[in-house]
């Protein structure tokens, strides 16, 4: 059986991870609970307190196709590359100088959203079709591909 799955990142501000992945996959924010026209009103509603709000934060696909994506405060920062990252399709169907030139305006996009370019490993025919590797602004490792 198929399962529904979440990806969930630990961090230091959820609501701003929550904001540049939106950006980064062309998400939206995971609307309050019905009844609600905000979160704040939900929140409020629920008893949370104004410094515990940003705890936590998601994301979805407007589409229903693509996992949830969830963002939780931990206080504990990064310290190690991950052992598990997203791939950003940011070429497909493309391949050599066109491919790496789309790879570059995705990644000057999301720069300016607050990513850090990290590498660039050009293409290698006939298995590697090149690619950029990036951190989201809280330091996850990502590849545009």
């Amino acid at each position: 059986m198929a399962r529904d799955i979440q990806i969930t990142f630990d961090c230091a501000d959820p609501a701003a991870l929550a904001a540049f992945w939106t950006e980064a996959l062309g998400y939206r924010l995971q609307e309050p609970p019905g009844g609600f026209a905000t979160w704040e009103q939900a929140l409020e509603a629920m008893g949370v307190p104004p410094e515990r709000r940003n705890d936590a934060s998601a994301v979805v696909d407007p589409d229903g196709a693509g996992p949830r994506l969830f963002f939780q405060r931990v206080p504990e920062g990064k310290q190690v590359k991950n052992r598990v990252h997203l791939d950003l399709r940011a070429a497909p169907g493309l391949q050599g100088e066109a491919r790496m030139a789309a790879l570059e305006a995705e990644a000057e996009r999301l720069a300016g959203r607050g990513a850090i370019r990290l590498q660039r490993h050009e293409p290698s025919p006939p298995l590697a079709a090149g690619h950029l590797i990036m951190a989201d602004p809280e330091g996850n490792e990502f590849c545009l591909d």
